[in-house]
Parts: structure tokens; C-alpha cells; sequence
């Protein structure tokens, strides 16, 4: 390993602690149909506008999300669909994860 691979685990690293946030993933989940004002956000995944602000910036700053303002309301998108070529397999994993618990857990009903 090189200090240059170090630099680039940190950067995977830091980017996947970004998105490790429920509330993020669903910004990005609703995102997903198309861009959305805050306060269609606030209202749809019920967080205080404080918090939504604060999780906003760190996908803005992330690059994952575009914003414009409007008067006097921000507007934010999806600045690419391609994050859900890394979430979908996620879900895929946590699906087959799920699918092996539940057989360990039928047959612990049997004994």
C-alpha cells in the first residue's frame, strides 16, 4: 500500500460515511422522482428544516445534489441517478442478508 491508496480508501471512506445517514438516504431516495423545494422535503420525510438543511449541505458538498433558488424557495435535485448504481446493489446485499436470516430462523422454529 502507498500513501496514494491511502488517500484514495480515505476518499471512499469519507464519502460512504456521508450517505451513512437515514435521513440522506431518503433525501436521495425522494430526489430520485425529480427535484423537490425544502419544504416539500421537511414536510415529506417529516425532519425539522434545521436538520434537512444541515444533511442538504453534506450531499451538496458531496456533489450528489444541485440546488436554485427561486425568490425565496430552494429547489434541490439529484445532480446524477448514477448514486443508485451504488445503493441498489446495497440493497441487494441487505435483501440476500435478510433472506439467510429468515432461514436460520425457520429452522431454529423446528427444533
Amino acid at each position: 500500500m502507498t500513501i496514494r491508496d491511502d488517500a484514495v480508501f480515505k476518499i471512499k471512506a469519507d464519502f460512504l460515511k456521508a450517505l451513512a445517514h437515514p435521513a440522506r438516504l431518503q433525501v436521495i431516495e425522494y430526489l430520485k422522482d425529480g427535484e423537490a423545494s425544502v419544504g416539500t422535503l421537511v414536510q415529506a420525510l417529516g425532519v425539522e428544516q434545521s436538520s434537512l438543511s444541515r444533511h442538504l449541505a453534506v450531499l451538496r458538498d458531496l456533489g450528489l445534489l444541485v440546488s436554485r433558488q427561486e425568490r425565496t424557495t430552494v429547489y434541490y435535485k439529484l445532480q446524477d441517478d448514477d448514486i443508485f448504481k451504488v445503493l441498489r446493489p446495497v440493497a441487494e446485499v441487505l435483501r440476500k442478508k435478510l433472506k439467510r436470516s429468515e432461514k436460520l430462523l425457520e429452522s431454529l422454529g423446528r427444533e
